[in-house]
């Protein structure tokens, strides 16, 4: 899929699902289950977004370009780095989940199946990446799902 096809899909899935959640009609699930499930789901999500990428900022010294091997510190959050090498798509990826659940909007699911696609090739290129430039780098690490990818 060429990059410009790409963005289509996603602008389109998104402005779709943007206008059935906003529409003055839009009547949320009966199910307060799911707005609860979906809800919890979309914040473990973004907590851990948001864990990864401070991580991420602080594996770096100030002012240098030296890069190092992610690991986990001592944010629970940040424990997935011990699984695959970008965290941060994994936890993406939920937080659309938990989204299309509590908004329960066909293209919010659409758009978690497109957008995480994208996202697993990124982490396939950078998991290769990693390997090749760091010779001790974990062996049982996958790209961006645990234990299968």
């Amino acid at each position: 899929i060429s990059p410009l096809a790409l963005w289509q899909a996603v602008v389109s899935t998104q402005s779709t699902g943007s206008y059935f959640v906003n529409h003055p009609l839009y009547t949320p699930a009966g199910c307060n289950t799911c707005l609860y499930i979906g809800l919890g789901t979309y914040l473990f999500g973004e907590l851990g977004n948001f864990s990864c990428h401070i991580a991420f900022k602080n594996m770096r010294p100030a002012g240098t370009k030296t890069r190092v091997i992610p690991m986990p510190n001592s944010n629970p959050f940040t424990l997935l780095f011990n699984l695959v090498s970008c965290p941060n798509y994994t936890y993406e990826v939920i937080s659309w989940i938990g989204f299309a659940i509590f908004t329960c909007v066909f293209y919010a699911a659409l758009f978690a199946v497109v957008g995480g696609g994208q996202m697993l090739q990124w982490a396939l290129g950078k998991h290769r990446n990693y390997k090749k430039e760091f010779e001790k780098y974990p062996k049982g690490r996958k790209a961006m799902i645990p234990f299968i990818m």
